[in-house]
């Protein structure tokens, strides 16, 4: 440190120029240099408690890799980035840092760039080993979705040496990860990932539905011990108002997919998003992006405080020209052969009811119609559940993913098991909690003990799994 006040003040991050980034999908942030990062790494307290390390869903040690790169340690802090997390590389992308969120400087100045500074490990030190399974169980398992929960159970299970069969219904694996506009991640990175799978026997079987192709229980009845139900939620949801049929009206979770597949997308030059997360917010950087010159505005029925996007989304998207409508909800579309615009109810926040919590109601008598051709919604996805039954009693997630409704993860079937996450770190939490249950399930059935996680790369260097002065999680799933 140069002085006491540069250990406030976060190392820039290297950033495309608004102006520039808006014409393709370049990537809008870049990696910190390898000086860079020893110096903002340096910022670190290493506190005693790791609170970001308590906040982390995986519990991934980023208070030690973070210590271990301020001495120049990368090779180092890149093994104990990946002995715990197997898809780094897309992490160091699109992660929600809820890790920064919990670090103690983001009271005193800027919290510790965590999540570049796993970018900059995996950048700068050996991020190129592959994982080694245990010794075969000759037990297979198979995981439905092939998003982070479906991923992470596979590489959890294939560790413990069982062999995993993940079944997805797109073309490719990845999950909604799949619909990250490339300007956050430009798709190479779960490819990485993968990579250092490939060791294990993890097999992918894509294009495959269920409910067509196979059902949880011919699964279980073609030789597989247990099935895991990753699904995640991808069947969007509509506001329910009139005109949301018309053409020029589309799902952003489609479009983004579509982007993505490089499929051909039509947008008008008056484009209206609806919706405050990040999916929406996703959906108004790829239109201007796709359509220059259009004038795309995202439309939320609470403040942009209360918007669920996260903070850093909303700060990058700002100064790239999208209009913020905040306070408005959607009463109607409007058109005949074509969207022609929609009608918004202007909202208020009531008082705060017990829980502190602001809820919203219409302003009497006061609307407005913004004129557009096209209408993107973004108003939260649900699980798409045909082909499973009703006998799973599967429980619904806070964020729509379906789930299982036992403690270890079970459903109301003998071994058929069911999670997901409200995001990918989440997500991944929950496909370890799966596997955790799937072990224990299947062990209880062999008259065996539960396999532990294993040392993933077989050669004694795994740290503890639980850091120093780690007291507990602050999550919820």
């Amino acid at each position: 440190m140069t002085s006491a006040t540069s250990r406030y003040t976060r190392i820039e991050v290297p950033e495309e120029r608004p102006e520039e980034r808006v014409e393709d999908f370049r990537e809008v942030l870049h990696a910190y240099s390898k000086e860079e990062a020893v110096l903002e790494a340096q910022r670190c307290l290493q506190c005693d408690l790791p609170f970001c390390v308590e906040a982390c869903p995986i519990t991934q040690d980023c208070r030690g890799y973070i210590g271990l790169i301020a001495d120049g340690q990368f090779d180092a802090a890149a093994h104990l980035t990946l002995v715990a997390n197997p898809l780094s590389t897309t992490l160091c992308k699109v992660c929600y840092h809820y890790c920064e969120d919990a670090c103690v400087m983001k009271g005193r100045g800027t919290p510790i760039a965590i999540r570049h500074l796993k970018r900059a490990a995996l950048d700068f030190g050996n991020s190129h080993r592959m994982y080694v399974p245990s010794a075969p169980k000759h037990q297979r398992v198979a995981v439905v979705g092939a998003g982070p929960a479906g991923l992470m159970a596979a590489w959890e299970l294939g560790l413990r040496g069982y062999g995993v069969t993940v079944i997805e219904k797109q073309p490719a694996v990845g999950g909604q990860a799949g619909a990250i506009p490339r300007y956050r991640m430009p798709h190479h990175e779960l490819l990485v990932d993968l990579q250092r799978f490939r060791n294990l026997d993890v097999t992918f079987v894509e294009g495959k539905t269920a409910g067509v192709d196979f059902t949880p229980e011919s699964l279980l009845k073609e030789g597989y011990r247990a099935v895991f139900l990753a699904i995640g939620a991808s069947r969007a949801n509509t506001p329910g108002v009139p005109g949301e049929s018309l053409p020029g009206v589309i799902f952003a979770l489609d479009f983004l997919y579509d982007v993505n597949q490089n499929r051909p997308v039509q947008l008008g030059e008056k484009i209206v998003v609806v919706g405050g997360g990040d999916v929406a917010v996703d959906a108004v950087r790829s239109s201007l992006r796709l359509s220059p010159g259009a004038h795309v505005t995202m439309a939320y029925r609470r403040t942009r405080a209360e918007s669920p996007a996260g903070e850093e989304e909303i700060r990058e998207t700002e100064p790239e020209g999208i209009e913020f409508r905040w306070l408005v909800s959607p009463q109607r579309i409007l058109g005949g052969s074509r969207v022609e615009g929609i009608v918004f109810d202007k909202m208020e926040l009531a008082p705060p009811d017990a829980s502190g919590r602001r809820a919203i109601r219409p302003v009497p008598g006061v609307s407005e119609t913004i004129e557009c051709d096209t209408v993107i919604l973004a108003v939260g996805e649900k699980a798409d559940l045909t082909g499973f039954p009703a006998e799973l009693k599967l429980a619904i997630g806070t964020k729509g993913w379906p789930e299982g409704s036992r403690a270890d993860t079970m459903t109301a079937v003998d071994g058929i098991f069911a999670a997901g996450g409200r995001s990918v770190v989440h997500a991944m939490a929950a496909g370890t909690r799966a596997a955790d249950g799937i072990d224990a399930y299947l062990a209880k059935l062999d008259g065996r003990t539960p396999t532990p996680r294993p040392d993933p790369f077989g050669d004694g260097t795994a740290p503890p799994w639980i850091p120093k002065g780690y007291s507990g999680p602050v999550w919820r799933p």
